[in-house]
């Protein structure tokens, strides 16, 4: 007869089961429900991780040579940043986009800055600071474009570059701007602007002017409107010194602008 083996379990022995996961966390696994603030942690970890590659890209893009995108350019040329006037319609919005300037430039207005010449150097070390103020105050954006190709102008370097972004150019240099035009991109000639600007007048309106000078013909006396508009008097050479009221009789246009012919209708 055989025996039955008798398994005795030891006291210590326990049968080991799954807790039951409760619906809530079930819940809380499947739909990722995380508290507000861990959800912002991430997020703020995963912006500076993006940020940071962005950054690294920005780098590697430039070290390769890449060029980088300028959004609305607009270049602007030694003679335009010594000239000043530009600074003031950037603040007032007549010009806006983003401000490229070639390391080109940037050199020869270093250069007049250096320039043994006292009036050349207070010329350039003075728009040298309203371009570094225009950087400051936040205006608008301002960046310095890489001269790839030093061996080139710097004038045809600068149309080159506005060619490539799709920019205009700004300048007070007559010769440039013919240039630009011819190569397809947009210059504004800051002195043919002013000339556009300047006051219009039909023959029989009327002005106050003072009347500082002798004229070319005979007789003539000269007066300026404010805005540099030349005014000639006939038989006005006795008037120098004082200011008088002056009707246009007829209006000349020349290379320098319009000039405007007139009589005196006394003081």
């Amino acid at each position: 007869m055989s025996k039955a083996k008798i398994v005795k379990k030891d006291k210590n022995s326990r049968t080991k089961t799954k807790k039951p996961v409760s619906d809530h966390s079930n819940k809380f696994v499947e739909g990722m429900r995380l508290p507000p603030k861990v959800v912002m942690q991430i997020a703020d970890e995963v912006a500076k991780m993006v940020t940071q590659r962005m950054g690294r890209h920005e780098e590697r893009r430039k070290e390769e040579g890449e060029e980088v995108h300028i959004e609305n350019p607009v270049f602007l040329d030694t003679s335009a940043l010594i000239d000043g006037r530009v600074f003031d319609l950037i603040r007032m919005g007549a010009f806006y986009g983003t401000f490229a300037i070639p390391e080109g430039v940037l050199s020869e207005l270093k250069n007049i800055a250096d320039s043994k010449d006292e009036t050349k150097k207070e010329r350039g070390r003075t728009a040298m600071r309203a371009l570094e103020e225009l950087k400051k105050q936040k205006v608008a954006k301002v960046v310095v474009v890489d001269d790839q190709d030093t061996l080139i102008p710097v004038d045809d370097a600068l149309i080159k570059h506005a060619k490539k972004h799709k920019g205009r150019i700004i300048t007070c240099d007559f010769n440039l701007a013919k240039k630009a035009q011819i190569s397809g991109v947009t210059a504004v000639d800051m002195y043919e602007m002013a000339n556009i600007l300047k006051t219009t007048a039909i023959p029989g309106e009327e002005f106050y002017i003072k009347v500082i000078q002798k004229g070319k013909g005979e007789r003539q006396g000269v007066g300026y409107l404010p805005d540099g508009t030349m005014i000639v008097i006939e038989d006005g050479e006795e008037l120098i010194g004082k200011a008088v009221k002056v009707q246009v009789e007829r209006v000349i246009q020349t290379e320098a602008g319009k000039i405007f012919f007139g009589k005196s209708l006394g003081e």
